[in-house]
């Protein structure tokens, strides 16, 4: 093997809010409703508006389809035309325009309503992990990924089991859900009080910071780092409040190389490509084949990065095979790369 061309310079030591708390948070939404006398009083109408909460929270994720046609469909647009503002707009007239066939009469603007406020809720609390979405599309299609919660987060998922079990002990569903969601704000503010401080701490510690892309984990003090300065990435982690340096590479654009134009052209690297903010690559040649490599550098476990894409092409640079996507170590890799489509 040959390295061609790489921007690894230094190699140092060391994905959706889930299915589960969007079903929670359609429960919870539905809950509120009950604060609307209207609804509260109205058996008939207050199970409709559930039945649109529930609908509404899940439609916008509806794009997790894509994964049964491949991966780099998934990538390019998971989070992205299913969460944009036509759709926030769409998705309750069509789940409302379904329900007014099926369902008894009742108050529609009020499902309808509360359908809405279920989507929109579902878009706005996908920003604030670091997958992110493309909710201001058509506007811009720029990621929006704030990176203060885990995409599964198990003290909001905790804080709605704990409403949902207020609500079987008696407890009032609307109150209870309030009370739920004004703690559940205290704690996004705490989160973006953890992070302005670990940004504080990176800036202190190394010199000459463009961006910082954080990366919390489940464990509510440890976060994953992705930093840039002009001429550097930083791999680090904060745990307990220290920060650690894990990788450090050197900055190059990608290069005007025939084997990288080639490697371009493939639809898992444009995917990639397309998602991933920050990332290194690298191109080898092998005997009979070249390999090139894309590296997110926000997904870091256990010393792997896990979100890749590789493209190998032959001596006349057609592509032999590829993947990217979420891959935990080299042997599955490798394994994916022998069952890919020439």
């Amino acid at each position: 093997m040959r390295d061609i061309l790489t921007n690894d310079a230094n190699k140092g030591g060391a994905l959706t809010l889930d299915t589960g708390t969007h079903v929670l948070m359609g429960v919870a939404l539905g809950s509120l409703a009950s604060l609307d006398p209207a609804i509260a009083h109205d058996p008939l109408l207050s199970r409709a508006v559930l039945i649109g909460t529930l609908a509404g929270s899940q439609a916008p994720d509806i794009d997790t389809i894509l994964k049964l046609h491949n991966n780099a469909k998934y990538i390019r647009n998971h989070r992205g035309i299913t969460h944009s503002i036509p759709s926030v707009i769409l998705w309750p007239l069509l789940i409302v325009g379904v329900m007014t066939a099926v369902y008894p009469e009742t108050d529609w603007f009020r499902v309808w309503l509360w359908t809405f406020i279920a989507v929109a809720f579902h878009v706005f609390v996908d920003i604030f992990n670091a997958y992110g979405t493309q909710a201001l599309r058509p506007f811009t299609k720029k990621w929006i990924a704030l990176g203060v919660v885990h995409t599964f987060d198990p003290i909001i998922f905790v804080l709605h089991l704990l409403g949902i079990g207020g609500l079987l002990l008696g407890a009032h569903p609307g109150y209870t859900f309030f009370t739920i969601y004004v703690i559940i704000a205290a704690y996004y503010v705490l989160r973006f009080r953890q992070q302005a401080n670990i940004k504080q701490l990176v800036r202190s510690t190394i010199d000459g910071v463009t961006e910082i892309i954080t990366v919390p984990t489940w464990r509510p003090r440890e976060w994953h780092l992705a930093i840039s300065t002009s001429d550097e990435f930083y791999v680090a982690r904060i745990k307990r409040g220290r920060l650690l340096i894990l990788d450090r590479f050197q900055k190059r654009p990608l290069p005007d190389h025939p084997v990288m134009n080639a490697a371009k052209r493939d639809e898992n690297v444009a995917a990639f490509l397309s998602f991933s903010p920050v990332y290194r690559w690298e191109m080898n040649e092998y005997d009979d084949h070249y390999e090139v490599r894309f590296t997110d550098l926000r997904y870091r476990s256990k010393g792997y990065y896990s979100f890749v894409a590789v493209v190998q092409l032959d001596r006349n640079l057609n592509i032999v095979s590829s993947y990217t996507g979420w891959i935990f170590s080299e042997g599955r890799l490798r394994k994916k790369l022998e069952l890919a489509p020439n």
